[in-house]
């Protein structure tokens, strides 16, 4: 996801110049206006998306469906929120494009992106997350996603509370406090104490509680955290194998947390290594794969005390990467240079979602992220919907998968032949 910016809203500067104004004259043109509904969510997520949208061919596919969701049934002010979020999901999902969505504030992507776009909306981080704007939630650091009927955990953050306890990715989630599970809800009101999740880890089992802390996530912080908590060295057969999960690009210290690590850290002795893209988001640099497939040399600053810095690392031992859906935006550039650079990619296909976008608040306070800007890679190469195939295929199975993970299982197999082969 690119870096976004907010356009600045004169109409706050004059505002009540502008109503009396508005008072006398707009109500006519509100009622002409085939685009307009007076629900207003509904109306500002249609005029930014026609303001900004990158696509102008998707825009009368987009109009037509606006039209008829305010054909369908009432929107107006007072229109029920269930009925504005299905019209505005309606009118989204019409432009067919990637970084089009509208995240709520009870959910874990609305507090991740609100960290990622926070340039964006810096005018409101105060408002909305006082008293210092700084962009958290109360969690434990899961992700959990629907499955044949049930809810599975799909993303553990290394490092994570849920990581500490022992919740393992495919585990069923039954509850939290004896309640329904909920992203946000579950936790509020409860950092520092802890939460008896109930999970089932395998189809039939009898269900065990497990007692997680909740703590208050910073997002772009716990990313970082996690890429660090996210670094191994395994031993097989002599060899050392070294593995990182780049959760996103978009952390701020995450690449250097990397670099830092395969220069003077853990990852300096290993033989191999794997990178992790199944990811959460995107962003970041779009050339961060210089690390692996750079050609400049590693350079060093040396300070008269011998103290190094490091200015520019490159890893030129061997490397495989891991790939699936998770992999998307940034991650996927990432992805298509590794792979054009003879890297193989083991797992399944990438997202497909490499367009750039940018975020908005609505009046509500949700959060509208709009495609601006196509992307194309050298000439002709775009992503968008089509995404980056793995060399190795493998697939994976999250209901109950107990934290087994075939597809690093398979990447760590394909090193070892590589190191085998010299």
């Amino acid at each position: 996801m690119a870096k976004t910016d907010r356009p600045v809203d004169i109409k706050a500067i004059t505002f009540f110049a502008v109503t009396a104004w508005l008072t006398l004259q707009v109500p006519h043109a509100l009622a002409d206006d085939p685009l307009r509904s007076g629900q207003p969510v509904f109306d500002r997520a249609v005029e930014l998306v026609i303001d900004h949208h990158h696509d102008a061919s998707a825009l009368e596919r987009f109009r037509a469906t606006v039209k008829q969701e305010i054909a369908n049934a009432p929107l107006d002010a007072d229109t029920p929120s269930i009925r504005v979020d299905e019209a505005i999901d309606a009118v989204l999902a019409s432009l067919r494009a990637s970084h089009t969505g509208r995240f709520q504030p009870d959910t874990i992507a609305y507090f991740e992106l609100a960290d990622i776009f926070r340039f964006a909306i810096r005018n409101d981080l105060r408002r909305l997350f006082p008293p210092d704007g700084e962009v958290s939630y109360p969690g434990i650091g899961m992700i959990a996603q629907r499955a044949n009927g049930s809810l599975f955990v799909s993303d553990v953050y290394d490092g994570s509370p849920a990581a500490r306890a022992g919740i393992l990715v495919g585990d069923e989630v039954l509850s939290v406090d004896g309640a329904p599970y909920h992203e946000i809800g579950s936790f509020r009101d409860k950092v520092g104490r802890t939460v008896d999740v109930r999970i089932r880890r395998s189809t039939g089992t009898e269900p065990v509680a497990l007692k997680v802390a909740v703590e208050r996530l910073r997002p772009l912080r716990m990313f970082e955290k996690a890429i660090e908590d996210s670094v191994t060295v395994t031993k097989r057969n002599g060899k050392r194998i070294g593995y990182v999960r780049l959760w996103t690009l978009s952390a701020p210290d995450g690449l250097d947390i990397v670099a830092r690590e395969l220069a003077t850290g853990r990852l300096k002795d290993a033989d191999g290594l794997i990178v992790d893209l199944r990811g959460r988001w995107g962003g970041g640099p779009s050339d961060a794969a210089e690390l692996f497939v750079g050609d400049t040399p590693t350079f060093r600053l040396i300070q008269r005390d011998g103290e190094a810095t490091l200015a520019n690392v490159r890893w030129r031992r061997p490397v495989v990467a891991i790939i699936d859906e998770g992999a998307r935006s940034g991650l996927e550039l990432f992805a298509y240079a590794l792979k054009t650079n003879g890297i193989p990619l083991v797992g399944s296909r990438t997202a497909g979602a490499l367009l750039a976008g940018r975020a908005y608040l609505l009046p509500d306070d949700s959060l509208l992220e709009v495609a601006v800007s196509d992307a194309v890679i050298g000439d002709d190469v775009r992503l968008e919907g089509r995404g980056v195939e793995p060399d190795i295929p493998v697939a994976f199975s999250l209901p109950y998968a107990a934290g087994r993970d075939p597809q690093r299982d398979a990447a760590l197999e394909q090193m070892l032949r590589i190191l085998a082969g010299g």
